[in-house]
């Protein structure tokens, strides 16, 4: 017996073993074996298995050694086949990002903590039991069953999610809890910890987890114990025999694609995996994907909603346009916010300031020159931070601001832009009593001071807390009263097909954080300009928003109308990348013989260099994806030395 294998590390064309007698009997396709290669050995992906070779070999064939332990989950070599089929990338970048993580070295992690007493059973709503009895006939039956679940924010999502994480539990099965970002999954993994009915274990499988947590994981898959795992992309990837549930909160949110490549898409992918594993899926938001919405009305998904909240009422949401000078207490702050800001404050009330910007000033210009200061691998200005540092937040360059200008020598410089520490300085000047602090991408890379920030927030120790985006995920915040958005609609004006469903689902989120216990609140949205989306600004209008939205996208074939594709290539020369994607998009419109799609490009990305690398991308409408990945598949990239991605579904 013989079997065909493609190593994990080194050398990339696959290889032939034979089998010793003890493995003969095994199926042994999807597994990791340990191999001899050279004089040192290694574990191997094994792709096929055959009784006799069907050449006679030049060399001796050597015999594999032994099997690695790995979870016997019988269905994972084909979903595995078709993840990779579906992003057009090898089945064993898939094997590997798995096996590294697990047996990678100690680095920064946060440990969830461990629970102080047992949660006590929770009476839930109507509503919310009426949910929970239709899916509870699929975890007992294991059958596929896509259910989404719509339901306001504060509406109680997470009773229901614990409710059906017990009930799988009972039948010994395993859950996956996917959350949008590692910083939520930590939350969610000390909540669940400490109020889960039962004695689950509980185990997160992200970049905060330890080794050692994630060993004691592998170990429970091993023996096919029935557990709860958290994460955001990984789980969905983990070999599971006993898989007998997956819930995917914040399932509108485009986090769940991966930002380098492969971009796999981690919802797309556990809906392939539910449905082959024939088990229940559950997605909930309060602000629903469009893709999500039209497959309830296509596709037969089950929806249900949730539309009170558990505790507390809607805030109250007002619409301040900057088209005067009148309205605004300085540039940033309108009257009408500094007004409501002062009132909050004197009633020992909370406010959440939202800014979808990070760092502290967008770039710094010489005032007599014009020089700005620019990354040199890659095509974005510097980031000026607090600390007098210029940084790029693509390849991680960083130094200090000189004292002069480069070019001119001139001592000058004006900073443009506004990011979160900008906002806390004038919120600090404008209210100098109170206690600001900040919540953005550079506090939660460092995962301990976010907490603490979190942790102080939530005993109020702080009294306005200015963040971006990461603050519109789940978080409970009881004693905030206002929320105000600043620049409400820059990322209206962003090139993407999907700007104004993900600025809408974005407001939204954060004005969710206002009002979630019984006292009044109120939401101050500030803008440049009018836009159709404020319309709908209120929860309760969200499904008049996907009535008109979904009509846009149908008359020009936008997902979910259509299917959509982006390809993109990279190189490190100038000339060979504008030569190279012209050449593949002229030879994708000559054999697209299809009167249904159409390629796009090449385009120049926003930013066109990073690390080095100059990038094209080249997009490609169709009516499903399978004919898509043809006409994809019709060139061959061999013929190009530029690097080719292929990403089903772009989310940004």
């Amino acid at each position: 017996m013989y079997i065909t294998v493609r190593l994990l590390k080194g050398f990339p064309k696959p290889l032939t073993y034979k089998l010793p007698r003890e493995l003969e009997k095994s199926s042994l396709e999807g597994t990791i074996v340990e191999v001899p290669i050279r004089t040192y050995t290694s574990y191997a992906f094994v792709e096929k298995q055959f009784p006799s070779l069907a050449y006679k070999p030049e060399f001796t064939i050597k015999t594999a050694h032994s099997l690695m332990p790995f979870p016997s989950d019988a269905m994972y070599f084909e979903f595995t086949k078709k993840i990779s089929a579906y992003h057009q990338v090898d089945a064993l970048v898939l094997i590997k990002r798995i096996r590294n993580f697990i047996v990678q070295d100690e680095h920064d992690h946060i440990a969830a903590g461990q629970p102080q007493k047992r949660g006590q059973s929770v009476e839930l709503t109507k509503d919310q039991e009426t949910i929970v009895k239709a899916i509870e006939p699929h975890i007992k039956n294991s059958t596929f069953f896509p259910a989404l679940m719509h339901g306001v924010t504060g509406s109680g999502k997470t009773e229901v999610y614990k409710k059906l994480i017990t009930q799988n539990f009972l039948q010994k099965k395993t859950t996956i809890l996917l959350l949008p970002e590692v910083t939520l999954a930590l939350q969610f993994e000390n909540l669940l910890k400490s109020s889960l009915e039962l004695d689950i274990p509980v185990f997160g499988f992200h970049s905060g987890t330890s080794p050692k947590n994630k060993r004691e994981l592998w170990q429970a898959l091993l023996n096919e114990e029935p557990v709860l795992i958290l994460g955001v992309h990984l789980p969905s990837l983990l070999p599971i025999a006993n898989l007998g549930l997956i819930i995917i909160d914040e399932e509108h949110e485009t986090g769940y694609q991966e930002k380098k490549h492969p971009k796999l898409n981690t919802k797309e992918i556990s809906l392939i995996r539910a449905q082959q594993y024939k088990i229940p899926i559950v997605l909930g938001s309060a602000t629903p994907s469009l893709s999500s919405l039209d497959s309830v009305k296509k596709k037969g998904w089950k929806f249900f909603q949730l539309t009170k909240r558990y505790r507390g009422n809607f805030p109250e949401i007002k619409t301040v346009y900057f088209d005067n000078k009148e309205k605004r207490r300085n540039f940033w702050i309108s009257r009408e916010l500094d007004e409501q800001i002062t009132q909050r404050l004197a009633k020992n009330e909370q406010v959440i300031i939202f800014l979808n910007r990070r760092g502290y000033s967008f770039f710094v210009q010489c005032k007599a020159c014009s020089f700005i200061f620019e990354c040199n691998s890659c095509s974005v200005s510097l980031t000026l931070h607090a600390n007098g540092k210029l940084s790029c937040h693509y390849c991680e360059f960083s130094q200090q601001l000189p004292e002069g200008c480069p070019e001119c020598t001139k001592k000058e410089f004006i900073k443009k832009g506004i990011g979160t520490q900008q906002v806390v300085s004038i919120l600090e000047r404008l209210f100098p009593q109170s206690r600001v602090a900040r919540a953005d991408m550079d506090t939660t890379v460092k995962r301990k001071l976010w907490q603490q920030t979190l942790a102080d927030f939530q005993s109020g120790d702080i009294d306005i807390l200015v963040g971006t985006q990461t603050i519109t995920k789940g978080y409970h915040f009881p004693r905030v009263t206002l929320v105000g958005i600043l620049w409400a609609d820059l990322n209206l004006h962003f090139p993407v097909y999907n700007a104004p469903e993900t600025t809408l689902q974005q407001l939204i989120q954060v004005a969710g954080r206002a009002g979630r216990e019984s006292l009044n609140s109120s939401v101050v949205v500030q803008a440049m300009q009018e836009h159709p989306i404020f319309e709908f600004l209120n929860e309760i209008d969200y499904m008049k928003f996907y009535n008109q939205e979904i009509q846009a996208r149908d008359m020009l074939k936008y997902p979910p109308c259509g299917r959509f594709c982006e390809i993109e290539l990279m190189h490190n020369d100038k000339s060979t990348i504008e030569r190279e994607s012209t050449r593949v998009a002229a030879l994708l419109h000559k054999k697209n013989n299809s009167g249904d799609m159409f390629v796009l490009g090449p385009a120049l990305p926003p930013i066109d260099k990073i690390k080095n690398s100059y990038r094209r991308k080249i997009y490609i409408k169709g009516p499903n994806m399978l004919s898509i990945i043809n006409l994809y598949q019709s060139v061959n990239h061999k013929n190009f030395s530029s690097k080719i991605f292929f990403t089903p579904n772009p989310q940004s």
